[in-house]
């Protein structure tokens, strides 16, 4: 199995995970997502390490270990992306399973469960993507827009499409559903690798919100900002965050 095979096999066994857990009534809300993330992170981190046990493991739901800084690949994992709005019965939420070789997000899968049984992107099997909108569509935080995003958006005339988890939204312009996702609220590595892998497969524009590279297997986890748009969009999105700062 190569680890893009491996990658889409975890992601889509622990949706269906995650899609029983929440079916069995025995929680609701906070006490929800608190379930799904343990059951779901035992089942990844288990699986990954028996069938790669050479390489190194990030999860959100794990406690970090300072070995995986030595190593070359390093499996980077969200088990539920978008905790709250698994909790609360909605469809935007996911699950990462990302592979960075070298500090480069290079394999990944994620799987969008809320969509549908076996709904997985992957970046072995990128799709081609469907044509720009007029008025471009901007992802945001359903609670929190980030202030770029917001004006970005108004300058170029866009329209702001309020979303939940980072993966849902990086998905959501895979998907044709929109066109930019510019976060700069911070996030966590494992918040983004497979999103990066799998949009930067599809031919999407995968960057920092200051046109620099994505780097992966810091010590620092914390990833400040983010931009994931249409490849056609990137150098005007770019211009326009510069000109705020």
């Amino acid at each position: 199995m190569t680890d893009a095979e491996l990658a889409a096999h975890l992601a889509e066994v622990a949706g269906r995970i995650l899609i029983e857990v929440r079916a069995s009534a025995m929680f609701e809300g906070k006490a929800l997502g608190s379930a799904g993330d343990a059951t779901a992170n035992e089942f990844l981190c288990h699986a990954i390490r028996a069938a790669r046990g050479d390489d190194g493991l990030l999860s959100e739901e794990e406690k970090d270990s300072t070995e995986r800084l030595d190593k070359e690949r390093v499996w980077i994992v969200d088990p539920v992306d978008g905790t709250r709005e698994y909790g609360e019965q909605r469809s935007d939420w996911a699950v990462h399973v990302g592979l960075s070789i070298g500090g480069e997000a290079k394999v990944g899968a994620v799987a969008l469960p809320g969509l549908g049984s076996g709904t997985v992107l992957r970046s072995d099997r990128p799709t081609p993507l469907g044509p720009v909108a007029a008025r471009p569509r901007f992802l945001v935080s359903r609670s929190r827009p980030a202030r770029e995003a917001e004006e970005v958006c108004a300058g170029m005339g866009g329209e702001l499409v309020p979303m939940g988890s980072a993966g849902a939204k990086a998905m959501a312009v895979v998907r044709g559903d929109a066109e930019i996702y510019l976060h700069s609220g911070g996030q966590y590595e494992w918040d983004s690798c497979a999103p990066v892998a799998v949009a930067a497969a599809h031919g999407l524009h995968c960057s920092r919100i200051d046109g620099s590279p994505i780097r992966y297997n810091n010590a620092d986890t914390y990833l400040p900002d983010l931009l994931i748009c249409r490849a056609e969009l990137a150098d005007e999105v770019l211009r326009r965050v510069a000109a705020l700062r």
